[in-house]
């Protein structure tokens, strides 16, 4: 019997839902991540006045953009200062986390009085595990595609296919508001053509490695033999990409679990200096922080020991921790615990990969610290 597990993600999640908010600027390049200052303002007639990303100036990083602002090369994670040269006439939104952990809920609410066997991956996606469903599994997707629209008036992409990792690809074929269900036999036509970097696991630095390889397909990378990629990636990670560049992915869907850590981390798109390029990776430093806290909301947890990972640009990797004296959920705190930790290794290197954690996690129930002003993470050493 053909296994049916779901990746649904939603469309441009945190955008999609100030498009709600504000539906005149549907169909336009809109990028979030700004602070409050950068609130739209009322005007007299009833109109609204936008900030644009030109008249931007400080350290913001983009949390999300519309698809149109996509199309213009603003992703998530970027600089706002840096988007702003690709997209000048882009509306500028401030992030409202409560507003969206408000619609997370409704659509997941919605989603498991269909599909009950769920795992929550975030604030906008999930797998559900779909075997115990009765009817035709094209008609359960659809149902579940319209209960979210009717919860939230937004949309999502489903993907179904026999596991996890073949799921999420497939979210992702015909976004937005796409639906596509693969068996096995569909693998070497709609997988295999595709890139590597589409494999959830392949970064961008893994995937340049691989084009130094001539690999630049999941069918190349099937075809490929095993030990060139041994010799190149190391025992552990090169049979992993044997095994799903087949489509293989054993990982069961996981309906209750007690997490024991929250983590966030960032591949940078180049490797950056911790000193030449301090604005930029404190903006995104920041950003990490702002996400854990986030989850650590969402998902009804406090934390107590903060940690951050630090991956170089000759692959050393470096950890640290800091213990607080209470638990907490706040992202200020968050980031001065991060900032201390980074203080305690050393930056004379190049970094490629940026990650913020926190474990120790508790229930709510404390009272949060008095947080004190936050320096600078990336200061002149």
């Amino acid at each position: 019997m053909q296994n049916h597990i779901a990746h649904l993600d939603m469309d441009a999640f945190y955008a999609s839902v100030e498009l709600l908010r504000y539906p005149e600027l549907s169909g336009q390049a809109v990028v979030i991540g700004a602070g409050a200052a950068h609130q739209p303002v009322m005007q007299a007639d009833g109109t609204r006045s936008y900030s644009r990303l030109r008249d931007y100036a400080g350290r913001g990083v983009v949390t999300t953009s519309t698809y149109e602002a996509r199309a213009l090369g603003v992703f998530s994670g970027m600089g706002l200062m840096k988007v702003a040269k690709l997209a000048p006439d882009a509306i500028l939104l401030p992030t409202d986390f409560t507003a969206y952990r408000h619609y997370s809920k409704l659509f997941k609410t919605a989603v498991s009085a269909i599909a009950p066997k769920m795992e929550d991956r975030g604030i906008d996606e999930i797998y559900l595990d779909l075997n115990d469903q009765t009817d035709d599994i094209a008609i359960v997707a659809q149902r579940i595609k319209d209960a979210v629209v009717a919860a939230t008036g937004l949309s999502c992409s489903i993907g179904v296919a026999p596991n996890k990792l073949l799921a999420k690809i497939c979210s992702d074929l015909e976004k937005p508001n796409g639906l596509t269900i693969l068996s096995v036999a569909d693998i070497p036509t709609r997988i295999w053509p595709l890139s590597v970097k589409k494999i959830n696991g392949i970064g961008p630095k893994s995937t340049e490695k691989l084009a130094t390889l001539d690999i630049l397909t999941i069918e190349q990378l099937a075809a490929c033999d095993p030990a060139l990629l041994q010799a190149n990636f190391g025992r552990v990670y090169s049979a992993w990409l044997m095994r799903v560049a087949q489509g293989i992915d054993e990982r069961e869907v996981v309906t209750r679990s007690e997490p024991k850590s929250i983590s966030r981390e960032s591949t940078l798109e180049r490797d950056l200096h911790a000193k030449l390029d301090r604005n930029e990776l404190s903006a995104l430093f920041t950003h990490l922080c702002e996400r854990v806290a986030d989850d650590l909301v969402r998902k009804e947890y406090l934390g107590r020991t903060v940690g951050i990972k630090l991956r170089y640009s000759d692959f050393s990797t470096v950890t640290r921790d800091l213990t607080l004296p209470d638990p907490t959920n706040n992202a200020q705190a968050i980031r001065q615990a991060a900032g201390e930790c980074l203080r305690r290794v050393p930056l004379d290197k190049r970094l490629r990969l940026l990650g913020v954690r926190i474990t120790s996690l508790s229930k709510p129930g404390e009272v949060l610290p008095v947080i004190t002003e936050q320096g600078e993470l990336f200061a002149a050493q």
